[in-house]
C-alpha cells in the first residue's frame, strides 16, 4: 500500500512539473489508475443519473433486451415502453418498474438492470475546475479522497498554484457553503498526506492559476 501510494505521488509530481507526458509516463499513470477505474458502483444502491449507460435484460425475451443511455432529461425509451424515468432510481427499482410496465404485453416478465458506464446524478458528482490537466466531473465513490480526484484529473498543470487550491462543499440541507483550503503542491511534490482529505458527494475542487 505504501509503495503504491509513493508511486502515485511520483506520477502526480511528474504531471505537475510538465503537462506533456512521455509514453512511459502515460503507461505508468494508466497502470496506477486501472484498479480505481475498474471499480463499478454497487449495483444494489447506486442511484442512476443522466448520461449513465444501462444494460436491460428481459429473461427469455432477447428482442426486448438492450443497452441504452439515460437521456439528459433522466428518461429512456425501450421496446414496448416509449418513455420511463430512470434517473433517481436504483437499478433494482428501475427493473421492477419496467416489469410492471411490461406486464401489459408480457406474462410475468423478469427484468435485470445493470449499470455499464456511470456518471451519476449531479448531487453525487465531484467537480474539478481550474488548472487540472483534465477538468471534469467524476462520479463519487465511497472512500474517495483528494488523491483519487487528482489521479482522475491527470494531476496539476504547469500553471497551477496548487497550494492555493480550495475544496468547496455545500450542505445539501441548509445550502451553507464551506471552503477548505488545500496545499496540493505539497501533497503532490512532498508527499504531505495530511492534505489528502476525504471528499464528499457534491464537492468542487478549485485549482487556481499561478500569479507568475
Amino acid at each position: 500500500m505504501v509503495t503504491r501510494h509513493l508511486l502515485i505521488l511520483l506520477l502526480l509530481t511528474g504531471l505537475a512539473a510538465c503537462n506533456q507526458q512521455t509514453p512511459e509516463q502515460a503507461a505508468a499513470l494508466t497502470a496506477a489508475r486501472a484498479p480505481m477505474e475498474s471499480r463499478v458502483p454497487g449495483q444494489a444502491d447506486y442511484i442512476i443519473g443522466p448520461g449513465d449507460t444501462l444494460s436491460i435484460f428481459v429473461y427469455r425475451l432477447p428482442e426486448l433486451s438492450t443497452d441504452l443511455p439515460v437521456r439528459p432529461d433522466g428518461r429512456l425509451s425501450m421496446p414496448l415502453i416509449s418513455d420511463i424515468v430512470a434517473a433517481g432510481k436504483t437499478p433494482t427499482q428501475l427493473g421492477k418498474e419496467i416489469e410492471t410496465r411490461l406486464k401489459e404485453y408480457v406474462r410475468d416478465p423478469t427484468v435485470t438492470v445493470m449499470v455499464r458506464s456511470f456518471i451519476g446524478p449531479t448531487s453525487r458528482q465531484i467537480r474539478i475546475i481550474g488548472e487540472a490537466a483534465q477538468p471534469k466531473a467524476l462520479p463519487y465513490r465511497d472512500g474517495m479522497t483528494v488523491m483519487d480526484v487528482l489521479i482522475e484529473a491527470g494531476g496539476l498543470t504547469r500553471y497551477a498554484s496548487g497550494n492555493r487550491a480550495e475544496l468547496v462543499r455545500r450542505d445539501p440541507v441548509t445550502g451553507a457553503q464551506q471552503t477548505l483550503r488545500l496545499r496540493l503542491s505539497d501533497l503532490v511534490r512532498n508527499g504531505d498526506i495530511s492534505q489528502d482529505v476525504p471528499v464528499q458527494p457534491g464537492d468542487t475542487l478549485v485549482i487556481p492559476q499561478s500569479w507568475f
